[in-house]
């Protein structure tokens, strides 16, 4: 199947309400013996290393098993202040620089970062800034983690679409990300102002966040644009939990121009703390 024939088919889904749906049932307390089965095929299917987390038992639905935490110590923290580190376990999708404010989907296809944000003008301090898109796939820990200590100074909603993020979906579907949903955080850091973007897709249509119990979930029925901001900005540290995917995604993580390097390459696969960056002029 060509990559637009799969678009023009996932286009008569309606991929909202089947999200919705299959996180209804994840979150369904299953009888013991399917959930400990289910995991532990899920588990081989991916290659997930169950030695990470908690043993299947101790979960009481499979989402629950889904956003994992992990086991003390299994992520350890590149120290410094300055140097920016994976908030997810991914892949590098694309990396490079906000030239005229403008990121890289796909080889021929763009889009901007105030479509992705949701808000133009926000977007204005970061062009010309360092970039990454960031695809977790199933294997993945699906906890998000901040790049950076610092503080959180606001976030933003936007309700949208749940298309695939797959890589037919990614060379097909125009401003892929800018039309998904998804849950925007702000952030003031060493590096100056960051954001770092998360993206819901087909059955990943849930996005929670960590630092403010008060922050919606993401993909509910009905959900318009919503944003909030700190008059007191939260502290966070470096590697502290931002939020996690119900199911897994992509995150996209935007620095101000001048202020960070990111030292990454598509393709390539990180994990939560390791170091991918730091302050322009240093790394």
């Amino acid at each position: 199947m060509n990559d637009r024939t799969f678009i023009a088919l996932m286009g008569l889904v309606p991929k909202n309400a089947l999200s919705r749906l299959v996180g209804a049932l994840t979150r369904w307390p299953a009888p013991r013996w399917f959930l400990d089965r289910a995991i532990v095929a899920f588990a081989g299917r991916y290659g997930i290393d169950l030695g990470e987390c908690d043993p299947p038992a101790s979960f009481r639905t499979f989402g629950e098993f889904f956003a994992r935490p992990l086991k003390p110590g299994r992520r350890p923290i590149a120290p410094g202040e300055a140097v920016v580190v994976s908030p997810v376990d991914a892949v590098v999708s694309e990396t490079g620089l906000a030239t005229a404010g403008r990121l890289i989907q796909a080889k021929g296809i763009d889009y901007t970062v105030g479509a992705l944000l949701g808000d133009f003008e926000a977007a204005e301090r970061f062009a010309g800034g360092a970039w990454a898109t960031l695809y977790l796939s199933p294997r993945d820990y699906h906890r998000i983690h901040f790049p950076l200590g610092g503080r959180v100074t606001g976030w933003r909603y936007l309700p949208g679409r749940l298309w695939p993020v797959n890589a037919a979906s990614v060379r097909t579907v125009p401003a892929l990300f800018a039309v998904n949903e998804r849950l925007v955080t702000f952030m003031e850091t060493p590096l100056g102002r960051c954001a770092l973007v998360s993206v819901g897709a087909t059955i990943v249509g849930r996005v929670r966040a960590s630092f403010d119990a008060s922050v919606p979930p993401t993909n509910l029925p009905g959900a318009q644009v919503q944003h909030g901001s700190y008059a007191e900005p939260i502290p966070v540290e470096k590697g502290g939990e931002l939020g996690a995917f119900e199911m897994g995604s992509t995150v996209i993580l935007l620095f101000e121009p001048g202020r960070a390097v990111l030292r990454l390459a598509s393709g390539q696969r990180v994990r939560v703390g390791e170091p991918i960056g730091g302050a322009a002029g240093v790394v």
